[in-house]
């Protein structure tokens, strides 16, 4: 008596109305299944869980970028406070030194020529300070 083929699987249209592929497989068949349908859940979890840590991180990175903006503000309109205070200095000094007679134009130009390169030191120290402090 000749043998029937075995069966393998029925065709999506040849099965009951309501009925899945799952309905089918057998009981080893449906744990793996179960088993690989929680680990993608797992997975999808863990996906949003990094989603909203990267989103955290980022609100995070941008408050402390513009609390270092607003310090490096004020410490610039500090340091611009002391170079102006510095101009002034030297504005005052060379008249007082206009008016001495006594001294020669070469102490006069000595003394001013001494306080705007410490003024010159100040600024281009301030300068590399932002400079660093900006990443150039």
């Amino acid at each position: 008596m000749p043998k029937k083929p075995a069966r393998k699987s029925i065709s999506p249209a040849r099965r009951a109305p309501g009925a899945s592929v799952r309905d089918t497989m057998s009981r080893e068949a449906k744990a793996a299944y179960g088993e690989v349908q929680a680990g993608v859940k797992t997975l999808e979890c863990a996906i949003e869980d990094v989603r909203r840590g990267l989103v955290k991180a980022e609100k995070q990175i941008e408050a402390e970028a513009r609390q270092r903006v607003r310090e490096l503000r004020k410490e610039a309109q500090a340091q611009l406070g002391v170079l102006k205070s510095r101009q002034r200095d030297v504005i005052r000094t060379l008249a007082s030194l206009r008016t001495a007679a006594d001294e020669s134009w070469q102490d006069v130009k000595h003394s001013a020529d001494s306080m705007l390169a410490d003024a010159r030191e100040t600024a281009t120290a301030i300068i590399e300070r932002f400079r660093s402090a900006i990443g150039r």
